[in-house]
């Protein structure tokens, strides 16, 4: 830096950041995330890892700006993992390039719950994970500095010369002829923007876990590359506790229990991501659609219809072909362009321009189980868990700016409703502005506000996702927890000010002039095949009662008591109830039932048939003998209406 430079920054006024508790800091111009640390405290500066600056997690060598909302991360921090997993992540690739010659490295990041490095020309499998795992830990033994580096873009060229895949991330990165970073530890060294930790020996416990392919860029036009995934802890314990965790999950598959219980099916007939769902699998999806629309009958929402289909004229005004197009499907008849519907919200635009409003007509509110198709990555596909057709449980509200908290407020208690009856904690984000996005600054700032304002009056903890929001809007997001601990995405409040513009949506105020109203999409579920998915998986397919495809199963001792199985069957007739015919033992109806994952077993024999009586046994192999009918069908009836989590006629 000439003299010049140095005394210009030295003129440079201080700026201010915005610490976590709303407090400011005022530091120099040319501060860094580690300088602000310091300021605050040297044993914080000390103590710092990384830094998060508007929520994006950065290095701690990261230069701060004006009003930047700063966090110190460090290793007593929720993303001190994230950190730690970055680093592992370099570790498999130096592992690989001593034990594979000519690799090929492309890009490895950390993951919700470990992390992956992509490599080109490299031939391995799960039998080499053994000799990698033993070169990871020697490097992290060796407890090599991992060191930040900053170089021009013809240097950084030079060291990449044998690296396709980085040189055409450095090109995107140099664009602007920026200054990128290399990390190295040891003989090794990666193009990267960090944050890592201090030394490889801070890593503690690795584990690799599987091999999968994935195309560079996730273009399917790209190459194959091989994927190694991996997780990493900072000790041993928590390493073990996850993969306890991880096989308690695999026996809750979906697809797993899907196929065991006859629920759905993914065949090539149809194509990827398009299930179809067996008569179990539909009773349970029919039974979340009454449940959601008895939550909207009583919310006042009026039930609509879209087509799946739309000319992208539609899709043009909505903004969604300029944003979206990739990722629909779009298909031509004669001189007109089709797509089928990747959202239900410029349908229900559409529905609302068709009439003439008045401010008292205000709120308006409309529901659909709409299916939407999304052209996700084949790769990507994944059981009911990433698809290209589903169902979104929509709603979209039209609504006077004076009405916009008060209508979020009440979406917000319908969340609670479902989520509650599903016994699923959950976690809320304010997802802001991305970068693809239609509308102007200040509606984004109003939107953004607004949703803030009802998070901060209802005293929700919330986390800030910047950039997250949909291109038309922010957000509300909210993220459940299962049985085993895993997080999935749920339901969503989403404030709209752009699709009342596009659509020239308006009401009549009370001032007799025109107004725009502002839209609200909304989900309970968010999607019923997650969601599905997520509850298949919650439940280990042990549903409750009033999900249960087969309720109770009736198990005649012999063949003899087959009159009186189906005569008590009679006096079930308003649930699920199937009578065991086959000729078993009662020994193996009861396991056939048990393994079916039926709530309740009915046993009946010859003193049940002379008393006019029933045996019940539930899931938990609890029974209870000399039950009198109508006192069982009783409780069923209350069981089901409270929508009771687990069986519960013996739980006594």
């Amino acid at each position: 830096m000439s003299e010049s430079d140095s005394q210009h920054d030295e003129a440079q006024p201080p700026i201010t950041v915005v610490l976590p508790d709303g407090s400011e800091l005022e530091v120099p111009a040319d501060a860094t995330v580690e300088d602000c640390a310091y300021e605050i405290g040297p044993g914080l500066g000390r103590d710092t890892v990384a830094g998060k600056l508007d929520g994006e997690l950065v290095a701690k060598e990261a230069p701060v700006y004006e009003g930047a909302r700063l966090e110190i991360v460090t290793d007593q921090s929720e993303e001190y993992l994230e950190v730690l997993r970055h680093s592992a992540a370099h570790c498999l690739a130096q592992a690989v390039e001593r034990h594979f010659e000519d690799v090929k490295l492309a890009i490895g990041p950390p993951t919700e719950e470990g992390f992956y490095y992509d490599f080109d020309d490299l031939d391995v499998d799960e039998s080499d994970f053994e000799a990698l795992e033993a070169e990871i830990e020697a490097i992290i033994d060796s407890d090599y500095e991992i060191e930040r580096e900053t170089l021009s873009a013809a240097e950084a060229r030079e060291r990449l010369s044998d690296e396709p895949y980085k040189l055409e991330l450095l090109e995107e990165l140099t664009a602007a002829d920026e200054r990128v970073t290399f990390y190295s530890q040891g003989e090794w060294e990666d193009l990267c923007a960090g944050p890592h930790v201090e030394s490889t020996g801070d890593i503690g416990a690795v584990k690799l876990l599987e091999i999968a392919g994935a195309y560079w860029r996730g273009d399917e036009e790209n190459p194959m590359q091989t994927r190694i995934y991996g997780t990493a802890f900072e000790d041993e314990g928590d390493l073990e506790a996850y993969l306890e965790r991880r096989e308690a999950a695999k026996e809750r598959d979906h697809r797993k229990i899907g196929n065991e219980m006859d629920l759905f099916s993914i065949q090539d007939v149809t194509g990827p991501g398009l299930p179809l769902y067996h008569p179990p699998g539909k009773t349970i999806l029919r039974e979340l659609e009454r449940f959601v629309e008895h939550v909207n009958e009583d919310a006042g929402y009026d039930y609509v219809e879209t087509p799946h289909v739309f000319k992208t004229k539609l899709w043009e005004r909505s903004g969604h072909y300029e944003n979206y197009a990739e990722d629909m499907f779009l298909f031509e008849v004669g001189d007109d362009e089709f797509g089928l519907k990747p959202m239900n919200c410029p349908g229900h635009a559409a529905i609302f321009q068709d009439h003439s409003w008045s401010y008292r007509d205000l709120p308006i509110r409309y529901a659909e189980n709409g299916k939407v198709y999304r052209k996700e990555q084949r790769g990507e596909l994944s059981g009911l868990s990433r698809v290209w057709a589903f169902t979104i449980d929509d709603g979209h509200l039209f609504v006077r700016p004076d009405q916009i908290e008060r209508e979020v407020e009440a979406i917000m208690d319908a969340i609670d409703e479902v989520l509650s009856t599903f016994d699923l904690e959950y976690e809320v984000a304010l997802a802001t502005r991305p970068e693809k996005s239609v509308g102007s600054d200040d509606i984004w700032e109003q939107a953004e506000s607004q949703l803030e304002s009802v998070l901060e009056r209802r005293n929700l903890d919330y986390d800030l996702e910047p950039g997250d929001g949909a291109f038309y809007g922010p957000k509300i997001d909210y993220a459940f927890k299962d049985a085993i601990g895993r997080s999935w995405d749920g339901p969503t409040v989403q404030l709209d000010f752009n699709m009342p513009q596009r659509f020239d949506l308006e009401y009549v105020g009370e001032d007799n002039q025109t107004h725009e109203p502002v839209m609200i999409h909304r989900a309970l579920y968010g999607s019923y095949e997650r969601f599905f998915m997520m509850l298949i998986e919650h439940y280990e397919g042990n549903f409750p009662l009033w999900l249960a495809p087969e309720q109770v199963r009736i198990l005649p001792i012999s063949d003899a008591n087959l009159g009186y199985a189906h005569r008590v069957k009679n006096e079930f007739d308003d649930f699920r109830v199937e009578v065991d015919q086959r000729d078993s033992t009662l020994e193996r109806k009861i396991r056939a039932a048990h393994d079916d994952r039926v709530p309740y077993q009915i046993i009946v024999g010859d003193d049940e048939a002379d008393d006019g009586t029933i045996s019940v046994r539930d899931r938990f192999e609890d029974q209870a003998f000399d039950v009198d009918i109508d006192d069982f069908r009783t409780h069923l009836e209350a069981e089901r209406a409270e929508k009771a989590s687990e069986p519960d006629f013996l739980a006594d």
